[in-house]
């Protein structure tokens, strides 16, 4: 996304893991109407990563409270048995990760023949020669700069290159894949992450627990 000067601005996608589960519903209508850009949403099974969050009865149920995209990031093993489910529910895009235990191809395939965009997410220590095979074939690459599980962790400085390299990957090959950075980012370390060549923050704790979430979507979009 450009700004009026031809400048790149971040793209924003609240991470609804951090939103009041209590009220659920109403955190997704106020991060809508504060101009987020999409919704990301965190599966977790508790086998690919030591916790469980939310499955696709959930997502239906806030569906109609946005019509923003929702990027459903699965952090589940073996996540072609699910897919369908998930795609369903109202999930717009699909991300699913190279070290959970499944055909990477063919779960790419599959997304796609269900007429879902596609993502495929790296863990911090995973290179992205993991990825090189199928880059040119989805829709987003999604960085870690947390060890996923759990929300509210420290952002790894030491991704950072990662970044830039997986930029550099997306330049020379002329890709139209979107570099997205999700894991502990905040204002400072997320102009960080802009500077190194990333499109789009996932943004969670520094949005949802802020004073003014809108405040702070909109200092985001300024980095």
């Amino acid at each position: 996304m450009l700004n009026r000067r031809g400048q790149q601005v971040a793209k924003i996608s609240p991470s609804i893991l951090s939103a009041d589960f209590g009220r659920l519903r109403e955190e997704v209508e106020m991060v809508t109407r504060s101009g987020a850009d999409s919704l990301h949403i965190d599966v977790m099974d508790g086998h690919f990563v030591p916790n469980i969050t939310m499955g696709p009865v959930v997502i239906r149920s806030i569906r109609g409270a946005s019509s923003l995209p929702f990027e459903t990031h699965l952090m589940i093993e073996h996540p072609d048995r699910l897919l369908k489910d998930f795609a369903e529910s109202g999930s717009d895009l699909l991300i699913v990760h190279p070290e959970a235990h499944h055909d990477l191809p063919s779960t790419l395939e599959s997304i796609r023949g269900m007429g879902k965009l596609r993502g495929v997410a790296v863990n911090p220590e995973t290179p992205l020669s993991a990825v090189g095979g199928v880059m040119g074939e989805v829709e987003m690459l999604l960085i870690m700069t947390v060890h996923p599980g759990f929300g509210g962790q420290k952002f790894i400085e030491a991704v950072l290159p990662k970044i830039r390299e997986a930029r550099k990957l997306v330049d020379e090959a002329g890709l139209r894949t979107r570099i997205v950075i999700d894991g502990g980012v905040n204002l400072e370390n997320g102009k960080q992450c802009m500077e190194a060549g990333a499109h789009e923050l996932v943004a969670g704790t520094s949005v949802f627990r802020s004073q003014s979430p809108a405040d702070t979507i909109r200092k985001f979009r300024e980095l």
